[in-house]
């Protein structure tokens, strides 16, 4: 299976008549895998950021997550595993994977919990394929 069908088919999948707005798999050293047409480009320096607190859990609480110059406050999480973050009525969930992160991107209708779920559920399934 491409990378591009486990965004398409796993990551951007109905939810119970919701979607994730963007979704993407990026390898650890921040090169794009597979992503959603509407996935924001990044700076290289945020996604440092975001690797960095996966190293060192608690190193973005204090001056937050950005993905494309957007600012998700962040909240609770799994230190080493999990990033979670809010903007509004949307947010943002970060799993972390042996070989990269899997990044889902989220409005109102879709819930944070909904969001989590699918991201986490891709993140697990490939980190315990070894990817």
């Amino acid at each position: 299976m491409s990378w591009q069908t486990y965004v398409d088919e796993h990551l951007m999948c109905d939810i119970e008549g919701h979607h994730l707005t963007a979704a993407a798999i990026i390898g650890q050293d921040g090169s794009i895998w597979a992503q959603s047409a509407a996935f924001p480009q990044f700076k290289p320096e945020e996604f440092t950021n975001i690797m960095n607190d996966f190293n060192e859990p608690g190193t973005l609480a204090p001056i937050g997550l950005f993905l494309n110059t957007a600012k998700y406050m962040v909240i609770q999480g799994e230190p080493g595993a999990v990033i979670r973050g809010k903007k509004g009525s949307g947010g943002i969930t970060i799993k972390k994977t042996n070989q990269a992160v899997i990044v889902g991107i989220y409005d109102e209708p879709m819930t944070p919990g909904q969001c989590n779920m699918v991201v986490e559920r891709l993140g697990d399934y490939l980190f315990d394929q070894g990817l």
